[in-house]
């Protein structure tokens, strides 16, 4: 079936199941495996209200959702909408399968910074913005103290190191748990600390690449410095794997979301502070969306519009954000709306403060490229296989490849 189709035909021939001759359906693939009951909310609320209207959803596993929907699109087969991986989107945009975003203009502002950045390729947003996160330091203040040192937030890298070599040399565990394995999130767990110090991957307005810069050989210079504080073998590791080292106690520290609070043991002394600030640059996040896409060729991509615009603004992205515990993706006061779930909070301010010196996951058309290239560095550095100043020149030429 087509994406969004017309059933006229079958209309008329149902005669009084109460279709119109104009119905339409709008095929809607939800990326992982479950409908969020604000996004349901918003979507019977679109269909009561435009008569004929009906909404296909297909919930699909992350593992193969982004797959299915690119394989029906090339196929031409189009889903009507879909929500994705923001990092597809250049893929799909250079294979012209979906449209730009009409993301209204009196909203642009109301955005945390950066967040646009994430759907943005050479000036065109391809993406409405629809799940944010950004990532934060989490201290395992019990094992501070039984290394006898006071559990407050380290400023820099330095005093990071400090602290990590305090809990390594006096006690069991490990300083920090550092990412290294062949996975998305070592990617990730790398552009957190370079974001911190004031580097760029991608210009989104110009597409330059820019990784081959001294901000990235200081921060993978700082990387290596991380493995004699860490876990042991960092390079089997991923970042949810962390999780379960620092709630048995195993490492005093790691990056995660906002989400790791409600996974970790609740006996443990928990600390949540932003990501200290490298030698260039000030305390920062990478910024990563998931966002809804109106893909090409359906011939109703405007009602496709009308409901990404409905699930993606106002008082239904904040549903979602408050619901599922997200980063705000607005500036929500900026929309009138007051005693915000993340207003005052502590915790929460952690993650928003760094938004401002964010910067997003990359967009490129093969992600899994992209990946390697992080992946090659970092490993590169772990088992001191090259100099830095080798592996990031390396890694630049990699990226130009993969742009």
């Amino acid at each position: 079936m087509n994406g969004l189709k017309t059933l006229g035909i079958t209309a008329i021939l149902l005669g009084g199941s109460g279709l119109s001759a104009s119905a339409q359906e709008l095929h809607f693939i939800m990326c992982g495996g479950e409908v969020r009951e604000a996004d349901q909310k918003v979507i019977d609320e679109f269909t009561a209200s435009r008569e004929g209207v009906t909404v296909n959803m297909e919930a699909v596993p992350w593992g193969t959702c982004q797959d299915k929907s690119l394989t029906l699109a090339a196929a031409g087969d189009p889903p009507s909408i879909a929500y994705m991986g923001s990092r597809t989107l250049r893929q799909l945009a250079n294979n012209d399968l979906i449209v730009p975003a009409q993301i209204p203009a009196d909203l642009e502002t109301a955005y945390q910074p950066g967040v646009l950045d994430t759907v943005t390729i050479e000036g065109t947003r391809w993406g409405y913005p629809h799940a944010f996160s950004t990532k934060a330091l989490y201290i395992n203040c019990d094992l501070v103290e039984e290394a006898g040192a006071e559990c407050v937030a380290p400023q820099t890298w330095d005093e990071m190191i400090s602290l990590a070599e305090t809990v390594r040399d006096n006690t069991e565990a490990a300083g920090v748990g550092l990412a290294g394995k062949d996975f998305d999130n070592t990617m990730h767990q790398f552009l957190n600390y370079l974001y911190s110090n004031g580097g760029t991957v991608i210009d989104t307005q110009s597409g330059e690449n820019m990784l081959d810069s001294q901000q990235t050989r200081e921060t993978l210079e700082f990387y290596g410095r991380l493995v004699d504080v860490a876990q042991e073998g960092p390079t089997a590791w991923e970042r949810d794997q962390l999780r379960d080292l620092f709630n048995d106690g195993q490492i005093a520290m790691y990056v995660q979301g906002p989400w790791g609070r409600g996974q970790h043991n609740e006996d443990i002394d928990q600390l949540v502070v932003p990501i200290p600030a490298g030698p260039s640059g000030e305390a920062g996040t990478i910024l990563i969306t998931d966002s809804l896409v109106v893909f090409k060729g359906t011939g109703h991509e405007d009602l496709a519009h009308e409901l990404a615009q409905a699930l993606a603004t106002g008082e239904a992205q904040y549903d979602l954000d408050q619901s599922w515990g997200l980063t705000p993706i607005f500036k929500y006061e900026e929309l009138g709306m007051e005693d915000t779930f993340y207003k005052d909070d502590p915790f929460w301010q952690v993650f928003v403060d760094g938004i401002a010196t964010g910067g997003p996951e990359p967009l490129v058309e093969d992600f899994k490229s992209l990946q390697s290239v992080f992946t090659n560095m970092v490993q590169g550095v772990i088992l001191e296989d090259d100099s830095v100043e080798n592996l990031v020149t390396i890694a630049g030429e990699e990226l130009d490849e993969a742009l």
